[in-house]
């Protein structure tokens, strides 16, 4: 009886666990039952903010560019002659028309080259009219039979000889008259001093950079574009960028495609034409998006597509209720500045 004993009283409590056990799965499923249709009738207030129609509309494909800002007309003023730099009188931010005096090199040296080839070419002229004078006389004595056309010839030789040294001795003066007048600055176009790069009072060698002046009157933006995406550019498209310090987007088109790819990189730049604004500066980043084709497609704002799941899906609102509804997303594009996206075998 003992033996008995020992096995039934552990059956027991094993049964008497199980049973236990049982009574706490269906107590679990009565209380979960109870809170589904409490759940099922959970109400929700939307707001009309919160709640948006897929519909079909012209929905705008776009590439995105960024780069920076460049004036169109840019000058650089060099030094067309070696002096010291005597006068400068524009610093950076200056305005400047095409044709003004900026700043002056010293031209004593200049000066004096030019004195010297004007006496030269006083001299030439002078050797010039004496080669004339004994032409004439020699021509009368050849008439007269008193000297021979040999000499003649030699006389005309000398006079034609005279007459290039003058000659030369002309284009020498000129030359140094211009390079006198090259030692006034004098700005090639009108716009804004942006560097200056010599002080007065430094010696600046031949095609020595001294001011850069930028005109912007017309800002374009350099950007570089993948090859695989220049394709769907084309001159004239419409964009939107959005430039660093300005609060709001500017518009532009597509001016240029550059026809040669860039080494290394293969990218090719596309120069976009952006609209004047007073607040526009040449180096400024830019970022934003072209306008490249035009579709019809049902569509849906990017906002209410959700992606925290294995697949995009949104929140359809059917007879009241909010339902799960995964989509396939379409092609991207802006609407009214707004990123939608197209849906065309997901929505009713």
């Amino acid at each position: 009886m003992k033996r008995h004993l020992k096995w039934i009283l552990p059956l027991l409590a094993v049964l008497l666990v199980g049973v236990g056990v049982l009574r706490a799965l269906d107590k679990r499923r009565t209380e979960q039952a109870a809170a589904a249709p409490a759940r099922e009738t959970l109400a929700l207030d939307l707001a009309p903010a919160d709640v948006v129609v897929a519909k079909t509309v012209a929905l705008a494909r776009t590439l995105e560019v960024s780069g920076g800002l460049k004036a169109v007309n840019t000058a650089l003023v060099k030094a067309k002659v070696a002096a010291e730099l005597r006068v400068l009188s524009v610093r950076e931010g200056d305005r400047v028309k095409a044709g003004q005096v900026i700043g002056q090199l010293d031209t004593s040296e200049l000066d004096w080259r030019l004195r010297q080839a004007e006496q030269q070419a006083s001299s030439a002229r002078a050797q010039l009219d004496i080669a004339r004078r004994t032409l004439e006389n020699n021509r009368a004595l050849v008439a007269q039979g008193f000297i021979s056309p040999t000499g003649l010839e030699t006389s005309v030789n000398n006079e034609a000889a005279a007459r290039a040294n003058h000659e030369a001795a002309l284009a020498a003066m000129e030359l140094a008259r211009k390079a006198r007048a090259d030692g006034t600055l004098v700005a090639p176009i009108a716009g804004l001093v942006s560097q200056r790069l010599a002080q007065p009072g430094e010696r600046v060698p031949v095609d020595g950079r001294i001011v850069e002046i930028v005109d912007l009157s017309r800002v374009e933006l350099e950007a570089a574009v993948a090859p695989e995406d220049v394709v769907q550019l084309a001159v004239g498209q419409a964009a939107r960028l959005q430039v660093d310090g300005l609060p709001e987007p500017v518009t532009a088109r597509v001016a240029r495609i550059n026809p040669s790819a860039q080494t290394g990189s293969r990218s090719v730049l596309v120069y976009l034409a952006v609209d004047s604004h007073p607040a526009l500066r040449q180096g400024l980043f830019a970022r934003g998006r072209v306008e490249v084709a035009q579709t019809e497609a049902l569509a849906v704002p990017l906002a209410a597509v959700r992606t925290d799941l294995s697949q995009p899906y949104v929140l359809q609102v059917q007879d009241g209720k909010a339902v799960l509804k995964p989509v396939p997303l379409g092609a991207r594009g802006e609407l009214q500045g707004q990123p939608w996206v197209a849906n065309p075998a997901g929505l009713a």
